[in-house]
């Protein structure tokens, strides 16, 4: 047997039943023994997933400090401690744990993908075994194990069939069809795609209805689902573009630092009269007022309040640089079935030989009219249209009905709770019709019939495929009575139907007489009159259209990668407004190609159709490496690896899967489309404020760092100590920028292309700003300095103004700095109320450290006379009128551009 299943070709789809069942050495009557079972367990392993690695905690914690400006600060503290002072070197690791803290809670997210796709697996299995018909543990199945398969059940493994019975299994969590499958036990084709082996049945998917006999195949990790366990365990989470442009940054930053430092020591120790210990505190302070300690934690901060904001729109983001990531998204790759569709079919279109009709209302909702000429049909005068309703109503095993949720939902097959929602859109009350006998659907002969008295008559109702009733079928109904059937025009309905994606069905009916109390297949046999038909079709969300739309026009592309047949992804393509939709792309044509082929269709195609898992794995990896940043949406368990992968994965949290839903970073409330686009306005307002954020920090510690290497270059004081310099990084940071958060979208922001992934965090005007204005409030602060020890101020003195007018000034350049380009005061001036809240919370900081003894022992800091405030507040002012002149003068810049 080990021979056997090793090295024969595992391709069981494309060999008969029997020959499985020879392969495996096992028998449908008598199963396996108890003993080949322990053999076989031993050999091939229990049928469960294998355990994901999970880091410890204190792993996680301290991974916090990985980053180089930590390393920086923490270097310092080291020298600070060596020297003996102790409460810079407090301060110091005490910003450098709380940040850690903030980006532990922030960042601490179990990884609950795996386990998610573990609870798929059935708890238990009906087995032969030993020629007894047992109940077990599902994980103690075996390759060769014969399992009975009963409406309801959850299978338990990978199975060739050897029995099935009208036999229906639901598999849109693992293949993306959005209808149950039919299921037989012919030989299929080796090279079919996963969806296409009906004569298979995989772990983890439902039984429908029907009965069925599977001989196992494979289990745990040798299952579909275990290969989706593997890919979603190997799959490695990129790094999002803003954590790769703060690590370039804090890099470029701290060797900066490192390299001035050192320079500016050397300098001061060689050129100018200090003390080493002293020059070295003044280095120390360089440092630290060059390392912007506070940005990780108002990033985190931001970010966080954008993911409050975005739960307010019904979206929940699971982890916080996706919020940043989803501004600059460039794809989205969708799933077709319960995302850009309702996976809920619907009758759109019926069809006989008198009319055509439009049925209005999605879903299993049974409000919605039936039309004709744009009006609403009256049933009782349309006789043919009234016994095709009646048939599907008839001959029908779903029930439809609200659920606890006061939500219509189906009990049954799909195909037919569309067609018993059809019958109820009817604007009269169909009979309810007793049945006398049925003919339960057959996959052989491809329909179901049922047996009723109706008017005095004995009628059978057809239903089922329509090329097996045009094969039986000698006359068609019209409301004058009966004529030959014309099955050229049926045909044509069909195949226009086929043509615009929608499933085709197909009523009939035959009078026998009222002796006949049971039917069999022989009794369909001749005076068989055709209805009609009716189109169904999974309709596309009304909103998502519209949400295609917005993408379009903020240079947003969307691509459809579904495991559906490719003329139905075509047909809901162009519904639902994606651009050469006309053009797709089948998943074995993916499996032909090697990763440098992929790259290039995937960008030039927007529809791909019969797709495996590995196929959107695939297909999101190519899209990346052509530098686009890709998110991913999806509910069933075949989107996982690809949500994993992708730059933002999107799972739908009403249909979506718990598997979906652990492997992104990002869930849908409402499973609405819209929500996405919603979701891409906030991140881009994120990191249109970010970037206001950063413009308006990064000033602080140039002119600190700017007021300390002068002060050195120059021989004067220095005007700051490191503790002090600690305290104006973080004030400014905790508190003024956070203001920035809550300040609103840019005008045309959803109009703009989505920004080049490879952009760096500040493009040249950004530069040139924070130098301008870092000089700027260094240069003028030093001025002041100089003039005030000339007028005989005394260290602590000189130390408390300038800490004031580092930091009362920055407060002044917030209100620079909520626009980039226009000017400060404009309409929108009063509508974050946060900037007026956290300057009057900065200025009471400020009085605290001024006022308090005890804050005035730990920062070194003076009781300050009330004239001494008109010193920060006048460069505050004059900071904040020089800002606005140079904004003037960029927008006339930008005009001569423009006009050019």
């Amino acid at each position: 047997m080990k021979n056997n299943y090793e090295l024969e070709n595992r391709n069981w789809h494309s060999i008969s039943s029997e020959e499985v069942v020879n392969r495996l050495e096992t028998s449908i009557s008598e199963g396996i023994t108890e003993k080949e079972a322990e053999n076989r367990l031993e050999q091939f392993g229990r049928n469960s997933l294998p355990e994901g690695k999970k880091e410890n905690s204190l792993i996680k914690f301290l991974k916090q400090f990985n980053d180089v400006l930590i390393f920086v600060l923490l270097g310092s503290a080291l020298i600070t401690a060596f020297l003996k002072h102790f409460i810079d070197t407090g301060v110091i690791i005490a910003v450098v744990v709380i940040n850690a803290i903030i980006g532990f809670f922030q960042e601490n997210k179990a990884e609950k993908a795996l386990e998610g796709i573990k609870n798929m697996l059935s708890l238990k299995a009906h087995v032969v075994r030993g020629g007894r018909r047992i109940e077990m543990d599902s994980s103690d199945l075996v390759i060769g194990d014969i399992v009975i398969l009963n409406p309801g059940d959850k299978i338990p493994a990978d199975m060739r069939l050897v029995k099935a019975i009208n036999l229906k299994v639901e598999e849109s969590a693992l293949t993306g069809e959005s209808t149950s499958i039919e299921k037989n036990v012919d030989i299929i084709d080796e090279n079919s795609a996963l969806g296409d082996r009906i004569n298979m049945v995989f772990s983890g998917t439902s039984v429908s209805a029907g009965t069925g006999i599977g001989v196992v195949t494979a289990t745990g990790k040798d299952t579909e689902i275990g290969k989706i366990n593997k890919m979603m365990a190997e799959v490695k989470k990129i790094t999002t573009p803003l954590i790769k442009q703060t690590s370039k940054f804090g890099e470029t930053v701290s060797i900066s630092v490192v390299v001035i430092s050192i320079l500016i020591f050397i300098f001061g120790f060689i050129f100018r009269n200090y003390g080493s210990k002293e020059l070295l505190l003044s280095v120390i302070g360089l440092a630290v007022a060059a390392i912007p300690e506070g940005l990780p934690a108002i990033l985190s901060i931001i970010l966080a309040i954008g993911v409050e904001n975005m739960a307010k729109r019904k979206a929940i983001i699971r982890n916080l640089p996706s919020v940043e990531t989803l501004g600059s998204v460039s794809v989205i790759c969708s799933d077709k079935t319960g995302t850009l569709t309702k996976n809920e079919m619907t009758v759109k279109s019926v069809v006989t030989s008198d009319s055509h009709y439009n049925i209005e209302g999605n879903g299993y909702s049974p409000r919605g009219r039936i039309i004709n000429n744009e009006k609403e049909v009256d049933i009782k005068s349309e006789k043919t249209l009234k016994n095709t309703l009646l048939c599907f109503k008839t001959c029908n095993d779903a029930h439809l009905g609200k659920d606890t949720n006061d939500e219509w939902s189906i009990k049954g097959d799909p195909t037919e709770g569309a067609l018993l929602t059809l019958a109820k859109k009817s604007n009269i009350k169909l009979d309810n019709l007793d049945r006398e006998a049925t003919i339960p659907f057959d996959s052989e002969y491809k329909y179901m019939a049922t047996l009723v008295k109706y008017n005095g008559e004995n009628i059978v109702y057809i239903k089922g495929a329509p090329d097996r009733l045009f094969d039986i079928a000698e006359k068609e109904e019209n409301k004058d009575g009966q004529r030959d059937f014309n099955r050229a025009y049926w045909e044509k309905q069909m195949k226009d139907f086929a043509s615009s994606g929608k499933r085709v069905i197909g009523a009939a009916y035959k009078k026998v007489p009222k002796d006949v109390i049971s039917i069999d297949h022989s009794d369909l046999n001749g005076e068989i009159v055709f209805l009609g038909l009716a189109g169904i079709i999974d309709p596309p969300r009304e909103e998502a259209i519209e949400a295609i739309k917005e993408c379009t026009e903020a240079g947003i592309t969307v691509k459809m990668i579904t495991g559906d047949h490719i003329e139905t992804a075509k047909a809901i393509g162009k519904q639902m407004g994606i651009t050469n939709a006309e053009m797709a792309l089948e998943g074995k044509e993916i499996e032909a190609m090697d990763d440098d082929e992929l790259k290039e269709v995937a960008v030039k195609y927007n529809i791909f159709a019969r797709t495996s898992p590995n196929h959107k794995l695939r297909l999101v990896e190519a899209l990346q490496r052509k530098g686009l940043i890709c998110a991913m949406t999806g509910d069933g368990v075949n989107d996982a690896p690809a949500l994993k992968r992708a730059d933002v994965g999107i799972a739908m949290g009403i249909k979506g899967t718990e598997v979906t839903k652990d492997a992104s970073e990002m869930v849908l409330v409402d499973d609405n489309f819209r929500t996405i686009v919603n979701a891409v306005e906030e991140g881009r307002r994120v990191y249109d404020n970010l970037k206001k954020t950063i413009l308006f920090i990064l000033p602080t510690n140039g002119a600190e760092g700017f007021l300390i290497m002068a002060s050195i270059l120059f021989g004067t004081l220095i005007p700051l100590t490191p503790v002090q310099i600690l305290w104006v990084n973080m004030v400014t940071s905790v508190t003024v920028s956070m203001a920035l958060a809550f300040e609103k979208m840019e005008k045309g922001a959803m109009k703009r292309p989505p920004r080049n992934s490879k952009e760096p965090l500040l493009n040249g005007y950004f530069i040139w700003r924070i130098i301008f204005v870092s000089v700027l409030i260094g240069g003028g602060t030093l001025f002041m300095n100089v003039n005030l020890i000339n007028r005989g101020y005394d260290l602590n003195e000189v130390r408390t103004i300038t800490l004031h007018t580092i930091v009362i000034t920055q407060m002044f350049h917030l209100y620079n700095s909520r626009t980039i380009r226009n000017f400060a005061f404009n309409r929108d001036f009063f509508t974050n109320k946060a900037v007026f809240i956290v300057s009057g919370l900065l200025v009471l900081l400020q009085l605290s450290i001024t006022y308090i003894p005890f804050m005035n022992e730990i920062f070194g800091t003076i009781y300050m006379k009330p004239s001494h405030w008109a010193f920060p507040i006048l460069m505050g002012i004059g900071v904040f009128i020089i800002i606005e002149i140079e904004k003037f003068i960029m927008r006339r810049v930008d005009k001569i551009k423009e006009n050019k």
